[in-house]
Order: C-alpha cells, then sequence, then structure tokens
C-alpha cells in the first residue's frame, strides 16, 4: 500500500460509527497545509509555513480533562482535580454523538505511532475534523514506513472534532469542551477545543498510565539529547523553563523535546516524531535550532503576521502561549531513531520568578525526589489575570497535568533509576537572579548554557565542601566556580544586594514549598520528606 495522497477511499470508518465520509486517509503535509489554506482555515507565511488560529482555546484547559472510572482505572488512578473521573456509560452517549457529528463529513484519518523503541510501540490511528490537525498529527506522531503501513493494526484510537460543542447538562462534562481518555476501550475522545495539543498531550497521558503498570518503564515528561560520548542528559521542565531550548545543542544529538520513556535496559526514547515548541520572543541569535525548523512543513499556532507574511515572535496578543509544531528531522542534529542510553545527568528546570534559588545546584537522591514531586516553576505577572506578582506554582512530576497515577509511583521509580545508573541529578533556575520578577532580571542564556555545558563535560567538581557551598535555606549545595560564568552569578543571595530581603523572600518560597508537599507526604518515606528546605519562616 502507497504512502500517497492516493489513499482516499481505502479506509472505512463504520466500525467507529462514522457514516457516509469522505475519508482522505494519510495525506502528505503539502495536500493537507493547501486543504487548510483553501478552506480559509489558515494563511502562508512569507517562507511558507502554514499559520494557524485555534479558535477559543489556545492551551489546554486542565479542568475539562477526564479520565473514564472503570474496572481499569478505577483502583489505580490518583483521582481528584488533575484526574477527574468520567462515567463509562457517559462517556458511550457522548462518543456516539460526536460520530455522528462526523458522518457525512470530509474527515482526515492518519495511522501513526507513538515511542520509538519497537519493544514500547503504540499503534494509533488519529481520526480529524481539519486538515490541519490532522497535519499536526504527521509532525507529532511517528511516521509509519509504507511496508508498516501494509498490515497496520491501530491499538488506540484518537478522535479529534473540535467544531463539536458538548451539552453539559447532558453530556456530563463541565463546559462545552473535553478531553477524555478511555482506557478500556483504547480512545481519546477530544472535542469543543481546536487546540492540537490535546491530541497529543492525551495519547502521552495514556503512555503515562500504560508503561509504569504494564511495562515497568518511567514515562517522563521531559526532553533529551545525547553526547558523542553515548552519554544521555534528561532536562524535566514545566512550560516556559526552557525545557526544549537547553536541550537543542548544536553539540549534542536531539532525542526528543517533551516526552520519554526510560526503560529497565537503562536506555531512553522519544514517544513522539516531532517537536513542539512555544516561540514568544524566538529569535535566530538565542535560539538557532528552533528558528531554522521552522520552515515549509511546520505549524505556526496564533502568531501574528505583518502585512508581508513575516512572523512577530514578540506581539503575544492572541496569547502568551504561541507555538510551533515540526517534524523532529526539521532539527538537523538529531538522534535516530531517537532512543538514548546509559543517563549520566538529569536536569530539573525552573523559572524562579522569585529570583532565589541558584542558578545551578547539585542534589541528593532525596532532595531529587522531593523536588521531582514538587515541580516548582513559578507564574509572573500578566500571564494570567490576577497575577500581579510571582505567584509559585508546583506539578508533580513536572507533568501533573498528564499522570494519571500518583506522583510518588513515578517518583520511586526515578529514585530507583538514580540508584542503579548512578546518575547525578541538578536543580537548574533559568528564572530570575538579582532579585524577583519586576526587579531582577531573567538569567542570561548563555549563562545557564555554560553550566549545562559544564556538568556535561565534567568541569563542576566532585561534591565535596572545597567545589560546593551548601545552600543556608534550601539545603542544596551550589558551586563555587564555574567554567563561563561570573562567579557572583552562582550566589542568588549576593546578586540581590540586601541580605534582608533575599532571606524574606526565600523563606517564603520554602513555605510554599512545604504547604505544597503535605498532600504528598504520608505516600513518602522519611527519606524523601527530609529532601526539602528544612528552615522556614512562621
Amino acid at each position: 500500500m502507497p504512502n500517497s495522497d492516493q489513499l482516499t477511499t481505502t479506509i472505512s470508518l463504520e466500525a467507529y460509527g462514522i457514516k457516509n465520509a469522505k475519508v482522505k486517509y494519510q495525506l502528505s503535509p503539502e495536500k493537507l497545509q493547501a486543504l487548510t489554506v483553501n478552506k480559509g482555515q489558515g494563511v502562508e507565511t512569507a517562507s511558507d509555513v502554514l499559520a494557524v488560529n485555534t479558535g477559543e482555546f489556545t492551551g489546554r484547559s486542565p479542568k475539562d480533562r477526564f479520565i473514564v472510572k472503570d474496572d481499569i482505572t478505577a483502583d489505580k488512578v490518583w483521582w481528584g482535580d488533575i484526574n477527574i473521573p468520567f462515567d463509562p456509560e457517559k462517556f458511550d452517549a457522548l462518543y456516539d454523538k460526536v460520530t455522528d457529528y462526523l458522518s457525512e463529513k470530509d474527515i482526515f484519518v492518519r495511522d501513526s505511532y507513538a515511542c520509538a523503541d519497537p519493544k514500547y510501540r503504540l499503534n494509533i490511528r488519529v481520526i480529524n475534523e481539519y486538515p490541519w490537525s490532522n497535519m499536526f498529527a504527521y509532525n507529532m506522531f511517528l511516521r509509519p514506513t509504507d511496508d508498516e503501513l501494509e498490515d497496520f493494526d491501530p491499538e488506540w484510537l484518537v478522535v479529534n472534532a473540535p467544531g463539536f460543542m458538548a451539552d453539559p447538562k447532558v453530556d456530563g462534562t463541565r463546559q462545552h469542551n473535553f478531553a477524555i481518555l478511555n482506557f478500556t476501550k483504547k480512545i481519546a475522545l477530544i472535542g469543543g477545543t481546536g487546540y492540537t495539543g490535546e491530541i497529543k498531550k492525551g495519547i502521552f497521558s495514556a503512555l503515562n498510565f500504560i508503561l509504569p503498570v504494564y511495562k515497568n518503564t518511567l514515562p517522563m515528561h521531559c526532553s533529551a539529547n545525547v553526547g558523542k560520548n553515548e552519554d544521555t542528559a534528561i532536562f524535566f521542565g514545566l512550560s516556559g523553563t526552557g525545557k526544549t531550548t537547553l536541550s537543542t545543542d548544536p553539540n549534542r544529538s536531539l532525542i526528543g523535546d517533551d516526552e520519554h520513556g526510560w526503560t529497565n535496559e537503562n536506555t531512553v526514547f522519544n514517544f513522539e516524531g516531532g517537536c513542539y515548541a512555544k516561540v514568544i520572543n524566538l529569535s535566530k541569535e538565542h535560539e538557532p535550532e528552533i528558528y531554522d525548523a521552522i520552515k515549509k512543513g511546520a505549524i505556526l499556532e496564533n502568531v501574528i503576521l505583518d502585512d508581508h507574511g513575516e512572523v512577530d515572535f514578540e506581539d503575544t496578543s492572541i496569547t502568551q502561549n504561541t507555538r510551533v509544531s515540526y517534524p523532529i528531522d526539521h532539527i538537523e542534529n538529531v538522534r535516530k531513531p531517537s532512543i538514548g542510553r546509559n543517563p549520566k545527568n538529569i536536569f530539573f528546570l525552573t523559572a524562579d520568578a522569585f529570583g532565589v534559588i541558584p542558578p545551578i545546584s547539585k542534589l541528593t537522591p532525596a532532595q531529587a525526589a522531593y523536588h521531582f514531586i514538587s515541580g516548582y516553576t513559578a507564574k509572573v505577572a500578566g500571564t494570567e489575570a490576577g497575577v500581579v506578582e510571582p505567584v509559585p506554582s508546583f506539578s508533580a512530576c513536572f507533568g501533573a497535568p498528564f499522570m494519571p497515577l500518583h506522583p510518588a509511583k513515578y517518583a520511586e521509580m526515578l529514585s530507583k533509576k538514580m540508584k542503579t545508573s548512578g546518575v547525578n541529578v541538578w536543580l537548574v533556575n533559568t528564572g530570575w537572579t538579582g532579585g524577583p520578577y519586576g526587579v531582577g532580571t531573567r538569567m542570561k542564556l548563555k549563562y545557564t548554557r555554560a553550566m549545562i555545558n559544564a556538568v556535561l563535560n565534567g568541569d563542576l567538581g566532585l561534591y565535596n565542601y572545597d567545589d560546593y557551598h551548601i545552600h543556608s535555606v534550601f539545603g542544596v549545595a551550589q558551586p563555587r566556580e564555574c567554567p563561563g560564568v561570573p562567579t557572583s552569578v552562582l550566589s542568588p543571595r549576593a546578586t540581590w544586594n540586601n541580605d534582608k530581603a533575599y532571606y524574606e523572600t526565600a523563606f517564603k518560597l520554602t513555605n510554599a514549598f512545604r504547604e505544597n508537599f503535605k498532600k504528598f507526604e504520608m505516600h513518602c518515606n522519611e527519606e524523601i520528606r527530609r529532601g526539602g528546605p528544612q528552615r522556614y519562616a512562621f
């Protein structure tokens, strides 16, 4: 079966309840881009890149993400505000309404898979209402060869209908949009939102359940790259902390920028076949690899173009969450296949808007487990309504919205792998220095890169009192010297020039850490509980 645009009638959707649809199967990105423009659903930039507007939703809607509560999930999922239960019968009724809505329409279908390691591969069929959503699936999932399509057997189904609006009173949703996982039927059902991130995050949330429960593999919301000596580095971090930027390194091969699995064989594999990067304030000078990846085949979301079709990356009039998706081979230096071995260093990235966490520090295993469960970063003024000063933001495992199990389960797996592999863990503050947001300045990217490179090159010395200073509030070990970084920058207190204000702010943040961790304490041993800040203010 050739993988070409000729395959427009070979797939029937009757078995899924979608009747008399005009099926466009496995269309090329070029064809999907042309259809998007012809339908008036997108425009092309001066460099022929497709630019779309995702509509009402320009980001995920965490309160509208559900998991069907059934025999598989009832006793395993960590239910609550993140993993919200959904009734199986309500799901079936809503699914039938969505498939009825999609019947008779032009429908775009793509077969693809997740997980670069063949032992963990998950075959996926994606059904989209819009051509650009299907192009996103082409970019973000792994692409089967022609031979692999011959006997392709999809295990999971994604049904994506942005134009369908749910009736909350009837359908059991919170509002008209929804993203629901059904582990028994192996379906991700998405409606009422055009934000494409829901498509990939649906499947990756499913893998975050499947891999630890059935495959004894740790799923990670992280980026990863590998050096010439086959040493793998892993970068955890929430949106805006630099996860994609710092892992995209011309001197190291990119494994992936967002979702990975760490196996019992001590290998790290990419879930996906592309990158989904934020482009706010993107520049060729600071992020050349990502900037150059925005070429024909990429999809820009919610950006503003000038009269000449050029992108204004500083314009956030639609959203601060402007993004681009592109196949991973748009990056020149990529690992093929997307598998790394021998993890040596893990970086926890945080954009500390309080400006009190050291720019880089080494963590003990207990501290690593504590900070992994905490998943700290900070919101700054202007990012959300009502936010006028820095606000601590905690997301367990640096990806709580995508983690169906209790965070302690993932932390236990990470701790075990740390001990067996001898990996080093580092806390890196890509946020503010010299004071909090509004007073200090953002840490220079060149300094953060120098710190990362120093770790990877083995230049930061051994963990001892001669080479490291133990921070008096957070208890982490900050290096006294680092090549390419002024010594004064390594001490956050020294950059403030106001010890009293610094310590008051630091204690304020430690209180937030301790308050956040209360909900995890009963699930953690004493060693992990003592891995956090021990000093606090009343």
